[in-house]
Parts: C-alpha cells; structure tokens; sequence
C-alpha cells in the first residue's frame, strides 16, 4: 500500500453493502458497491427509480454548499465526496454504486468504514491502462480570502490550511503526499464537523443535517468538543477537509499528479479548481502511468 501509481485500472474485488442514514436529509439508505467493467468511472446507480444512473462526473455537480450533490435530468445524489475520497485514494477506477434513495449514508461521519470494507474486499485489476491528469503549469485562484492552487510535482500531493474563530481548532496546516496508507491512517478516520450548537440550530432550521448526531459529526461547544472520546487525529479538522478535497478532485474522472494547495478552502472552493481545471485544458494533459516518473520521489 505505498502507492497509488498503478500501471492498469482496478475494480472491486466483491460486492460491499451498508445501510445508514443520510447526513442532511435524515433518510434510511442502503448503499451497494459492485464492480464495474474498464472505462466505466464511477456511476451512482437509483435502484429506487428504474436504476437511473448519474456518473461522477463535474458536469453532473448540482450543488457545493455543505456537501457535494450530483444531478443528472433532475435526478439527485447527495453527499458523495466520503465515498469518492475513498474510492479514489485507494485507487478503485471503476465501480457502480446501487442506492435506494437521495443521499449516500453518512455512516460514521468519515471515509473510514468505506475504506476499511473496500480494504477488505481488495482490488481486481482491469486489463485497461490507467490515465493520469499531470499539471504542466499553475492553476491559480483567490477569491474573499479563500484561495485554492495547483502546481506541478512528480506526485499528488496535498498542502492544506484552516483558519477558525473557534479556540479548538484556531489554525491548522498540513501536508501529505498521499498513498493509501497515508490516506488510512491519517485522512480517512477524520469526521464532518460542526464548531457551535448555533451552527447546528441554523442548518436544521435550513433544512439539513436532520440526520446529525454525535454519532456521525464532530460537534464542539464554546468551549469543548461534545464527542465521547473527543478528537481521533491530531488536526482533525484539517485532515477532514482534505478528505473532501480528494472526494471532490474524483469529478475530475482521472487521478491527479499534481500538489493542491488550499486555504481557508471547502466544497465550492474545490469545485472551483476542478471547474478550471476542466476549461484550461494546456494546463494539464492525460498521461499513462510509463509517463509518471519517478513514482516515490517527492516533488
């Protein structure tokens, strides 16, 4: 598990489930992932509405406020980014996810089940050949404070910054080169977070995080973290955010090479690299794995 360069696309060894409820909605979901054949991508499949399907795509992004939604002809998933950050750090290509309902289960509030199960049930390699998108020139942009940039490296790498009022969590910075096991140990156990019960009131009178408890989100007062057990990870905020930088950067259809720098960053800052990304098109080029070189050496 020490990189994430592979020669040739990979699919799901097996089929995994898990039941659950939705983040925002509060919905029962069950959610079913079966291997999928070469070039598919990854592709949400309604099994509640004649097997409609939406492909994970950036032309299918809906909405970017508090979680990632996909909509293909007024058909909605919701709160995709967890299960795409673990598909895609842990290198699966080609997947079709079943769900009987609106919004992917929140399950613990991380990427962690997901990515233990697709662990478990492991990977079967394709006879197709992988691409990469490789950043051949920065891709720069700053907007109210907030900003988000990629550059060339010889891998993907990720150099993230937050900055909260809250005394929990303050400023946090972070750098990782991501392999599957950093991406196991380091991203993937952090939880959605929420830093004020005022925060909490708000969204619910908005309609969302009906599903909410301190089962599945990191919820702090004015003074502590409500969670049992409190933090999992040092900087788990931080690490949280990155974990939805990478669920978001997989609308792109091809892993990156590439080293993201964000501050202040979230789901609409992340689409708005991916969305540039797509319309400047000689800042990159899709490359085979032969043309990843070297594969371990740092930027």
């Amino acid at each position: 598990m020490d990189s994430i360069i592979n020669d040739y696309q990979h699919t799901l060894a097996g089929t995994l489930c898990w039941s659950g409820i939705g983040l925002h909605t509060g919905v029962a979901v069950n959610l079913s992932l079966k291997p999928a054949p070469a070039n598919t991508g990854i592709i949400f499949k309604r099994t509640d509405l004649e097997g409609f399907v939406i492909k994970a795509r950036a032309s299918n992004v809906a909405r970017v406020s508090y979680a990632t939604s996909l909509m293909h002809k007024g058909v909605l998933i919701s709160t995709t980014e967890h299960l795409l950050s673990a598909l895609m750090a842990l290198g699966v290509d080609n997947v079709c996810a079943e769900i009987n309902n609106l919004e992917v289960p929140i399950m613990d509030g991380s990427a962690l089940p997901f990515a233990r199960d697709i662990l478990r049930v492991g990977l079967k390699r394709q006879r197709a050949r992988r691409t990469y998108i490789r950043i051949l020139k920065p891709v720069e942009i700053a907007e109210g404070g907030k900003s988000i940039a990629i550059y060339p490296s010889e891998r993907f790498r990720v150099t993230y910054g937050i900055d909260f009022s809250h005394p929990l969590v303050g400023s946090q910075k972070l750098e990782l080169a991501l392999t599957p096991t950093s991406y196991l140990e380091e991203i993937a156990p952090a939880r959605t977070f929420i830093t004020s019960l005022e925060e909490v009131e708000i969204l619910k009178k908005a309609g969302l995080v009906r599903g909410g408890s301190l089962e599945n989100a990191l919820v702090l007062s004015h003074d502590r973290i409500l969670n049992p057990g409190g933090l999992r990870v040092p900087e788990e905020f931080c690490r949280h955010k990155i974990l939805d930088l990478i669920g978001d950067l997989a609308l792109l259809g091809h892993p990156l090479i590439g080293h993201v720098v964000v501050h202040r960053g979230g789901h609409a800052v992340h689409y708005a690299l991916v969305s540039r990304l797509l319309k400047e098109k000689d800042s990159w080029r899709l490359v085979d794995s032969l043309e990843v070189q070297p594969r371990t050496s740092a930027a």
